[in-house]
């Protein structure tokens, strides 16, 4: 899933456009009238999605509490969680102990010990090998002429819209980054400093200035105003550029395998390198640290669940994710003990979803959990043309799988912002909604960042999901999701971001209208397994 853009955001805004001794005696916690009286401080938006909406005012998903709480001093199973993603850094401070092993692989030797198809694969495997940029799937429909695909006269359409908007959003971030350098060299050589604050630059007096001088103020002050710098609107150019360059581009080709991308036989290619490949492959690493992150270690973010194992199996290039892929990883993470499987990605074509269908049914079958993030282009995934791959539905039937959840992304703010802006929604389509925005997590090279996506809330979720697998390891993973889906916190509000001039009921824009609750879910866990 690619990670949220806020650079379309910036354009708008620019107006451009075991345990079964366990007795819970709490009953769930609900959110009615908690109201947060102040902003939330550093420390609260670095574990807000940790936290409590009764106790301090955040509607985070209560996981602090429930240890607090319910499991202090309680014996717990180790889970393996096979992440579908970029490349991870497993070797990140945050992450350490928490890498999966296949112990029946000896590393480097060249040999499939375990005869499981794969050579090496001590940590899960990289079937992107050394490839990083990559085209679009409606772009690769188009260059492979793949004209049996029934969405193939709609890519076709749609992607001269596509390379012109990026265009003209490259020209304006163009300008953006070299407004921002004029201007803050003119302001420099007035207050004969390199660098200034923005309460500097409001103390500058209008009427003492030339008009350069206030022309490179009032640009500067709107974006300091929006907490915009130079490196943001650098990345944004790059972005753009991306998109032209490989994204939308039919004569590019970012496969670095021999294998044929339209032959799910083809099996012979990837390899055990499952790290990423550069600090910019960071997306991986940030879903981990959701998961996982070391927790009350005084460094970085406290991930949910300390008693797993992350398989890493890196699919998700800088660009769409092949079907071929993302099938066989499914595949693979479930023959190799996975219990949860998180999938932070996604698109809007797809050459082959019959593979990626058939293993979705094969982990239900094989009764593994798999979490997928909805999507973050703000659409109603019920409407016709707004398929998002992979699903749970063949082609808007009725869902196959009983163990596949759809997550969206909700926010700190306990208002009618509770929905991430991003985030897509579907009353039939997005099953619960999560922790999603300006979520704080480890980046590559040990390092930590807020990032924003369904993205993250996904990794939420599968963090809550493995909570209760931990603690109730005998429950199936349809149970699981059925006591995510039904514990939730209930959000009673309307909220904006949907219709036009126009509120909406939150309840209305998933099938729960529930925000994802590890108290709430412990609890409900503990009375079926009683049951």
């Amino acid at each position: 899933m690619k990670k949220y853009n806020f650079f379309i955001l910036l354009l708008f805004l620019l107006g451009l456009n075991s345990c079964g001794s366990i007795k819970f005696t709490n009953d769930f916690i609900s959110a009615s009238s908690f109201i947060k009286s102040n902003e939330p401080s550093l420390t609260e938006r670095q574990n807000w999605y940790n936290l409590d909406i009764s106790d301090d005012s955040i509607p985070g998903m209560s996981v602090d509490k429930a240890y607090k709480e319910l499991l202090k001093g309680l014996k717990a199973d180790t889970v393996i969680i096979a992440v579908i993603d970029t490349g991870i850094d497993i070797y990140h401070e945050d992450l350490q102990g928490l890498i999966w092993v296949n112990e029946d692989e000896i590393p480097n030797n060249k040999i499939d010990d375990d005869n499981n198809g794969y050579v090496d694969d001590i940590h899960g495997w990289n079937y992107l090998e050394d490839a990083y940029d990559e085209t679009l799937e409606m772009t690769r429909l188009l260059r492979d002429n793949v004209t049996y695909n029934r969405k193939f006269n709609d890519a076709k359409s749609e992607i001269n819209e596509k390379i012109k908007e990026s265009r003209e959003n490259l020209n304006r971030y163009e300008g953006y980054v070299e407004g921002f350098k004029k201007s803050k060299k003119i302001i420099s050589k007035y207050l004969n400093k390199e660098e200034f604050s923005s309460d500097e630059l409001d103390r500058i007096e209008d009427e003492s200035i030339s008009e350069d001088i206030l022309n490179a103020k009032e640009f500067l002050s709107y974006f300091y105003s929006i907490d915009i710098s130079l490196d943001y609107l650098v990345e944004g150019k790059e972005y753009f550029e991306e998109q032209s360059s490989y994204h939308y581009n039919i004569d590019f080709n970012g496969r670095r395998s021999n294998d044929n991308i339209y032959d799910i036989t083809d099996i012979n290619y990837g390899d055990h390198k499952v790290n990423n490949i550069k600090p910019t492959e960071s997306h991986g690493t940030h879903v981990a640290g959701i998961i996982a992150g070391l927790r009350n270690n005084s460094l970085g973010n406290n991930g949910i669940n300390n008693h797993v194992k992350i398989m890493t199996l890196r699919a998700v290039p800088n660009g769409d994710e092949y079907d071929k892929d993302i099938a066989r990883a499914i595949i693979y993470a479930v023959d190799n003990g996975a219990k949860v499987i998180n999938g932070s990605f996604g698109k809007y074509y797809s050459s082959n979803p019959e593979w990626v269908i058939d293993a979705i049914r094969y982990a239900s079958e094989k009764d593994v959990l798999i979490v997928h993030a909805s999507g973050n282009e703000s659409k109603d995934l019920d409407k016709n043309k707004n398929d998002n791959y992979p699903n749970d539905q063949y082609f808007g039937n009725n869902e196959f799988s009983e163990t596949f959840i759809n997550v969206g992304a909700s926010s700190i703010k306990y208002d009618n912002n509770i929905k991430g802006s991003f985030s897509n929604y579907g009353k039939k389509n997005v099953d619960i909604f999560a922790p999603g925005v300006s979520i704080y997590s480890a980046l590559p090279e040990n390092k930590y960042e807020f990032q924003s996506g369904t993205s993250m809330a996904a990794p939420a979720t599968s963090g809550v999901a493995s909570l209760i697998f931990s603690y109730f390891p005998k429950l199936s993973a349809k149970k699981v999701k059925e006591i995510i889906i039904e514990s939730g916190i209930n959000i009673d509000f309307e909220i904006d971001g949907i219709e036009e001039g126009k509120e909406v009921s939150f309840k209305d824009i998933s099938k729960s209208g529930k925000i994802v609750n590890a108290y709430n879910a412990l609890i409900l866990a503990s009375r079926s397994k009683r049951k």
